[in-house]
């Protein structure tokens, strides 16, 4: 059976630019996405921290905010491709995505079509409305709601209650998030990395890091976790990281050629465009995950627009930018180990 090694941050808090320390710890989504994509295609899925502690759900990362359905930001995604002739013309911002109620779309033009209207004009009234909020950085729900168009159909009341659906949804998901984690063994009772010898580390597959600021802090510069690079870039192992979990490849250390072990190779993480609009980032990085990749020698890329899933596969690496990546990046990791398997067989 293929094995997956999740190589997991139990960091609790990081320490800001200013001085001030915060909450962290690993982003429940991006560990819980990736192992319920592997763990269903039939792969054993096995969890190791540094320290042996279970991880700390980044508080951050379980914000309602950021718990929408999957149907409702594909369809919002759909919505604001619209709006610009090419993508680079597109700035999509965490506010876009997180403190407006354009997640509302989808279900807003479910009700348009239940109330009689036809999808082509629903569409169009959708469209109308989004771009202007997008555009003005406007309330969605309240320029429907002025619009007659949409008020001849679905009322007002109605408006804001989809509206509010979604966020009832978000909170109801963010809990469930925060609970399974708390409840799954292999999460609670993790490997200690350091306990692993180097053919019990080989006894894996690929290896698989999620992000949240957890990673920036015990995971950045450790020696176990460079063994474990090191061991499995040297038999061409699968290695994998979203978000800030890229910054697990910062402990890889130096091959013979007195190279970082990554240098030159093309990979993603979390930008600073995106850093800069967290609240966390806001209040001041202690550092630059992006620089610092660049800095040891990573060909940095990143998607034309921030927050939009993107995935750099470079030989046996595979980065994510982002949460929004998450799953693409276990998707990338299946084809990497079944290509393998096949190999092997």
């Amino acid at each position: 059976m293929t094995r997956i090694l999740f190589v997991v941050s139990s960091a609790r808090a990081i320490v800001l630019a200013d001085g001030s320390s915060h909450e962290a710890g690993v982003s429940a989504a991006e560990a819980l996405k990736p192992y319920d994509r592997l763990a269903n295609a039939g792969l054993e899925v096995a969890v190791a921290t540094v320290d042996g502690q279970p991880p700390q759900p980044d508080p951050y990362s379980l914000e309602p905010i950021f718990q929408y359905h999957d149907e409702d930001r594909d369809f919002l995604a759909s919505i604001t491709r619209t709006f610009m002739r090419h993508v680079n013309d597109i700035r999509i911002t965490l506010q876009h995505l997180t403190e407006l109620d354009l997640m509302a779309a989808r279900r807003i033009f479910e009700a348009l079509k239940r109330a009689g209207a036809k999808p082509d004009e629903a569409r169009v009234l959708i469209e109308r409305s989004a771009r202007k909020a997008w555009s003005e950085t406007a309330n969605f729900v309240s320029l429907l709601s002025a619009d007659p168009q949409v008020t001849a159909r679905v009322s007002a009341a109605q408006l804001r209650a989809s509206a509010d659906a979604v966020q009832a949804d978000a909170k109801k998901g963010s809990e469930e998030i925060r609970e399974r984690l708390s409840n799954m063994p292999r999460f609670q009772k993790p490997i200690r990395l350091g306990d692993l010898s180097d053919e019990e580390m080989l006894g894996y597959d690929a290896i698989f890091v999620p992000g949240g600021y957890g990673p920036m802090i015990d995971l950045a510069d450790d020696s176990n976790v460079r063994r474990l690079l090191q061991v499995m870039h040297s038999r061409s192992r699968t290695i994998a990281a979203v978000c800030h979990g890229p910054a697990a490849l910062l402990s890889a250390g130096y091959g013979p050629d007195g190279m970082w072990l990554f240098d030159g190779y093309r990979m993603t993480a979390f930008a600073d465009e995106e850093e800069d609009q967290t609240r966390v980032g806001k209040l001041g990085m202690p550092w630059s995950l992006e620089a610092a990749l660049k800095n040891r020698g990573a060909v940095f890329d990143h998607a034309p627009a921030a927050w939009t899933s993107h995935v750099v596969v470079d030989r046996t690496l595979i980065t994510g930018q982002n949460p929004a990546s998450a799953v693409a990046v276990a998707d990338a990791m299946l084809k990497r180990v079944d290509a393998r398997g096949r190999e092997l067989r």
